[in-house]
């Protein structure tokens, strides 16, 4: 299985911000918040022949709340998004990750300001 992970440079300058500017709570909401919206971009994106794909999209949050996935349970998912010899790929879970990293970066931001 494919990891993917967001990269924050300067994480101890970023830190200091968050705790300066924003709780607990606020940062648990932000990732809660991206990471449901990111499930529902990957939905959005799979392709439907059944809806099994779509609906085996689950969401988890980490028990600290500060860390949030999304997978397909679909046995078939990772052919679904890499392709296979004979079937091309159709992403639909790289392009929601991809999109949303953009806005939780921006949401962290905007915590620190």
């Amino acid at each position: 299985m494919v990891r993917r992970g967001v990269s924050i440079y300067g994480i101890d300058a970023l830190s200091k911000k968050l705790k300066e500017n924003a709780t607990l709570k606020d940062i648990k909401e932000v990732v809660k918040l991206n990471t449901a919206e990111m499930q529902t971009e990957a939905e959005i994106n799979a392709p439907v022949d059944t809806g099994f794909l779509e609906r085996s999209i689950q969401l988890t949050l980490d028990p600290s709340g500060l860390a949030g996935r999304i997978r397909a349970t679909a046995e078939y998912a990772g052919y679904v998004e890499f392709g296979t010899r004979f079937t091309p790929q159709q992403p639909f879970i790289y392009p929601a990750f991809t999109k949303q990293k953009k806005a939780f970066r921006k949401d962290l931001k905007r915590l620190v300001e």
